[in-house]
């Protein structure tokens, strides 16, 4: 069984409380769907942590490409900031080898990647779009795995391809503050799991990194909603 774990965001205490629920629930592996580090209280202990992993298969995200690279990353008034901490926090060497992990990777007859097949930031929506198709890039895989969006769910896009997003770690949007994650059984079962965690400490602790995009991640975490 493997436990499909995306959008981390450096925040160790939700980390730590999806590996204890996805082992005691079965699993034995881990696909790791990018943005480990990025925005979070614990950038470099919450990379520890998920290389501690065994049977980790890894793709990039947006966060790891962002850090890498400033230039390719929005310039507003939350991003440039957590860049600059999440670096100084990683060092160099694991801002490249995160920067250098594939793009995307097929897992268990899915295609896993980030936000879509053709882009790291272009994700599908939890009811079907116009660019679904466009996003899919005629991949013949009968299911594709991301996140991005930080919100769980799953439907069939075009073509009948099961499009699966098993939420945020470290950081969700739907208005629910625990942690999201899902499983993936031996006979391809998709199981959405949350866990509780104190939500609130580690919004303080980014909080306490200071400068204004700190304060809105962290209200981001309290209210589990990007919009604050």
């Amino acid at each position: 069984m493997l436990a499909l774990l995306y959008d981390v965001h450096g925040n160790l205490p939700a980390l730590e409380a999806v590996i204890a629920d996805a082992q005691a629930g079965g699993a034995d592996g881990w696909v790791l769907g990018g943005d480990y580090a990025l925005f979070g209280g614990w950038p470099a202990e919450t990379v520890e942590r998920l290389r501690s992993l065994e049977r980790a298969s890894w793709i990039r995200g947006n966060g790891e490409r962002w850090t890498a690279d400033l230039d390719a990353a929005p310039d507003n008034p939350v991003v440039p900031g957590a860049v600059a901490a999440a670096r100084k926090a990683l060092g160099e060497a694991t801002v490249d080898d995160l920067a250098s992990l594939p793009f995307s990777l097929p897992i268990e007859g899915a295609l896993v990647c980030h936000g879509s097949p053709v882009s790291d930031v272009r994700s599908f929506e939890p009811q079907a779009g116009d660019d679904d198709e466009e996003l899919l890039d005629g991949t013949d895989a009968p299911r594709v795995i991301f996140g991005h969006t930080h919100l769980p769910f799953a439907r069939h896009g075009p073509g009948g391809v099961e499009l699966v997003n098993p939420g945020s770690v470290g950081m969700p949007f739907d208005g629910d503050p625990r942690a999201a994650y899902a499983l993936l059984a031996d006979d391809g079962r998709i199981e959405h799991r949350r866990v509780e965690y104190d939500h609130r400490a580690s919004a303080e602790r980014v909080r306490r990194l200071g400068g204004d995009w700190a304060d809105v991640v962290a209200r981001r975490i309290e209210r589990a909603t990007m919009d604050v």
